[in-house]
């Protein structure tokens, strides 16, 4: 610090304030001493600031290592939020919840001087591992089938609020058979979204046909659910997908029996993928705010990290209206 100081001619105290607190700086000085740290190279010493501060900036993120669109993009909003507060992240992946595989994961958090962690909790059992980490370090859990308790803290994405308003978009349309094909039940988002879907239809007064489950996340696992759909008979005029890739194999299926997206049948996504919109045709969705969500979940770990407490935090998702979905001819 002090090498970078003199070669831009300031004291080291403004170099400090660079590094901690930008914007107390004047631009042009704080420019001058970001040019005299790429010159020189400089890198801030986090072992000498975390003896100095007793922080050592690093949060620990727990993941069961999906590959699925959600829990991705969950991971990569909460390493950028961190990133933005000026804090790195540490990603462990537990792919098995065993005591002995938790207990490691927590050693190493530790080890590292680890501030907090957020944990991805897609399914029940995550979240049952997950006590034994809350007893030990300020934790978040990002779910959506929880609520707090204890030393267990929570904050996600409202699952139940996006399915009502995919299901009353179809209610709003004239549809009056609107059936749903459920993700994985072992999943607290597919958990939400049939609850959401039941509470829209009876609001409306109106009967929930049988719910189909598709067997995962994917494409083919909707093509294979909407096999299930032909069975009955009559046909719904209205489907609201758990996911986007459970409504493109759907449409697949639809098409193939010669029918029409959205002339014969509406159907809705859910998630709002990155190719949503260039689905043949554009997929009616919900999007989930996974920037938003980041934050929250970042936010009420640091939060917790200073002694405050809160309530859960669920971002409301939002209907994105596209192709898929027209008025009940």
């Amino acid at each position: 610090m002090i090498d970078v100081a003199k070669h831009a001619g300031v004291s080291h105290q403004s170099v400090s304030r660079v590094l901690n607190a930008p914007e107390t700086v004047h631009p042009d000085t704080r420019g001058r001493i970001e040019r005299s740290m790429a010159t020189l190279g400089y890198r801030r010493n986090s072992q000498a600031r975390a003896l100095k501060t007793q922080s050592t900036g690093l949060i620990g993120v727990v993941s069961q290592g999906d590959t699925d669109f959600g829990p991705t993009r969950m991971t990569w909003a909460i390493e950028n939020a961190a990133r933005q507060r000026g804090y790195a992240t540490a990603l462990s992946v537990v792919r098995d919840q065993r005591a002995e595989t938790v207990d490691s994961t927590l050693d190493f958090f530790l080890s590292h001087g680890i501030e907090g962690i957020v944990v991805i909790t897609p399914v029940p059992a995550l979240a049952e591992a997950a006590k034994q980490l809350s007893a030990r370090v300020p934790l978040v859990l990002v779910t959506s089938g929880l609520w707090p308790a204890g030393n267990m803290n929570v904050a996600g994405i409202d699952q139940e609020l996006g399915a009502r308003r995919a299901t009353q978009h179809l209610i709003d349309l004239g549809h009056r058979s609107i059936a749903h094909i459920a993700g994985p039940m072992e999943w607290f988002d597919a958990r939400g979204r049939v609850v959401g879907w039941r509470q829209a239809l009876a609001v409306a007064d109106l009967s929930a046909p049988p719910m189909i489950r598709a067997s995962g996340w994917t494409a083919e696992a909707g093509y294979e659910a909407a096999q299930e759909l032909f069975c009955g008979d009559p046909l719904p005029d209205a489907i609201f997908a758990s996911n986007d890739f459970i409504a493109l194999g759907l449409v697949r299926a639809l098409a193939e029996r010669g029918l029409h997206v959205p002339g014969d049948i509406s159907v809705v996504g859910f998630d709002d993928v990155d190719a949503a919109g260039y689905f043949s045709p554009p997929l009616t969705t919900v999007r989930q705010p996974f920037e938003e969500a980041g934050r929250a979940a970042l936010e009420l770990l640091l939060d917790l990290t200073d002694g405050l407490t809160h309530v859960p935090n669920f971002i409301s998702p939002e209907l994105i209206e596209r192709g898929s979905t027209a008025v009940r001819s």
